[in-house]
């Protein structure tokens, strides 16, 4: 039923893919901000609080309404899988501004790149050149590839996989959503959403990195992941992009250099003594977009393989 349930999901998802600004998308968003304005007293406490009830709130209904169909009918159950999935599942919810600013340096319009960019990502992408276009895009892909895709897969794997999947999603929303905003940087309050997603994600993580090395360059990925995956503040994401610069072929992170020369201790480090280009792989072009599409697919259909594998498995065993 697990396999059964993810494919169903992936096809519908290719039919029809979730807008951002989907009801439920949005009830939940609203939920987390009503949430926050109710407990944020400026304490970590407050925020753990917060998180166990918004939480609370979206999984236990999910984990009750599939136990009743379990028991009703496997079929209302699979249904039930699939509608969570498909809810949880961000393969192309995105995609259109990947293949916008695809599109934009195939044309040469360095200019329309940088709008689409700075739509997604947030962040001022003025005056960028197109190599650092291109790698802020391929980071963007690999880290929304694991968050929206191979993340949910592990969860959903769990015992009760709706509501697993339900958490986990969740909890990568408020990691962002009670930490990213320029008001809530500074709060006390999303530090403990950052922190247990953390955890919840420790595992998801290296799986996808494990997978990026599989069906990429082997070598460089596991040679990117253990000598560059700490040039990230956040251990998670840097694993995840050096893994998958790795298999790519392609440098991705801001060079140290910059980071430590704008540090308060720059000073006592020999910035000029850092080998910087040893990392394997060349700057990211154009062009690494298109291998980032292939790389994703392979990592899907890798994971789609060992959970039949897997279903095999228990067939045979029972």
């Amino acid at each position: 039923m697990t396999f059964i349930s993810i494919l169903c999901a992936l096809l519908i998802e290719q039919l029809k893919p979730l807008r951002v600004d989907n009801p439920v998308y949005l009830l939940i968003q609203n939920l987390a901000a009503k949430i926050e304005g109710w407990c944020n007293a400026g304490k970590e406490s407050d925020g753990r609080m917060g998180w166990w009830i918004l939480v609370a709130l979206l999984t236990v209904p999910t984990a009750l309404i599939y136990w009743v169909c379990v028991q009703l009918n496997p079929i209302a159950a699979l249904v039930w899988n699939v509608l969570i999935v498909y809810m949880t599942l961000g393969f192309r919810r995105y995609s259109h501004y990947f293949t916008s600013i695809q599109q934009a340096l195939s044309a040469g319009d360095e200019a329309a790149a940088r709008v689409f960019l700075a739509e997604w990502t947030n962040i001022d992408t003025t005056g960028m050149e197109v190599s650092e276009i291109s790698r802020l895009t391929v980071e963007r892909a690999l880290v929304g590839s694991h968050r929206n895709v191979f993340g949910v897969f592990f969860w959903f794997l769990m015992p009760v996989g709706p509501a697993c999947a339900v958490m986990y999603r969740v909890a990568e929303f408020l990691s962002r959503e009670w930490n990213e905003p320029e008001h809530m940087q500074n709060e006390a309050f999303g530090a403990y959403a950052n922190k247990i997603f953390f955890y919840i994600d420790w595992i998801p993580a290296r799986l996808t990195a494990v997978a990026f090395a599989v069906v990429g360059n082997f070598e460089d990925a596991v040679y990117s992941w253990r000598n560059y995956a700490d040039r990230w503040p956040n251990e998670l994401i840097g694993i995840i992009l050096a893994a998958g610069g790795g298999a790519l072929g392609v440098r991705l992170g801001e060079p140290e250099t910059k980071a430590l020369r704008l540090s308060a201790d720059a000073s006592a480090v020999d910035v000029d003594s850092l080998d910087l280009e040893s990392q394997p792989g060349v700057e990211a072009t154009p062009r690494s977009l298109q291998s980032v599409v292939g790389l994703v697919w392979r990592a899907l259909l890798l994971w789609m393989l060992l959970l039949l594998l897997l279903v095999f498995f228990r067939m045979a065993v029972m």
